[in-house]
């Protein structure tokens, strides 16, 4: 072997090193505690103006892995409807519940977010532990819980719960776009873009938004 290709093999082994050293500082762990059947939960849609904000809880075999569930927010749309079903097929359980605007209301959007992820839980068989993406969390049939700032950055149960959320709310906001579609919530998903605003001032609010919010800059009250 020539000095130069000696070399030139030498700094690739180093650079695949690095790569897989790099890799690993970014993998997931698989749950937070030791509990056999911890469920992860997340929800999606908390501060959107319209639509429900929904919650998935998930049940993740040990040996579950792959490669593109990572940090849940930095995935695409395409990829996460990509893992989608390949979550479903491969979790001991999963299960999705949606809290619409008029209970968002009445419970503010705190509350029902916590509500969406407890009845998501509630779906579950023999949950042990609960991981939950945040800081706000409340006790549930005193089953042990650990509430874990950007825990769908940290954890792959949380992360699969991310993802089953976002993609089952997206669903949701694109079907409803079918009966509504001068407010876009194809695209949007009922978050408060400049668009989005711009349709409720002309049409004005519908059965689908959230009363209780900001739907409008300078927002006094809405005639009806």
């Amino acid at each position: 072997m020539t000095k130069v290709k000696f070399l030139s093999t030498l700094f690739h082994s180093i650079c695949e090193g690095f790569l897989i050293f790099e890799k690993s500082l970014f993998m997931l762990k698989k749950k937070y505690s030791s509990y056999q059947f911890e469920a992860g939960t997340d929800e999606a849609g908390r501060g959107c103006l319209s639509g429900p904000v929904v919650a998935a809880a998930v049940i993740l075999p040990n040996d579950f892995r792959h490669e593109l569930l990572n940090d849940s927010k930095q995935l695409s749309h395409s990829k996460r409807n990509i893992l989608r079903p390949i979550i479903e097929k491969e979790a001991i359980g999963y299960a999705i519940a949606h809290i619409f605007p008029n209970e968002i209301d009445k419970i503010n959007i705190l509350n029902a977010s916590i509500l969406a992820m407890h009845r998501s839980v509630d779906q579950l068989e023999n949950v042990t532990f609960i991981s939950v993406d945040g800081n706000r969390f409340k006790p549930y049939n005193d089953i042990p819980f650990e509430t874990i700032i950007k825990g769908d950055g940290k954890y792959l149960n949380i992360a699969a719960a991310s993802v089953l959320a976002k993609t089952y709310r997206d669903d949701y906001m694109e079907k409803i776009h079918e009966e509504l579609p001068m407010y876009n919530w194809k695209k949007n998903k009922g978050y408060p873009t400049k668009e989005h605003r711009e349709a409720i001032k002309k049409y004005g609010p519908t059965k689908y938004h959230r009363m209780s919010f900001k739907l409008l800059p300078n927002q006094l009250s809405f005639e009806f």
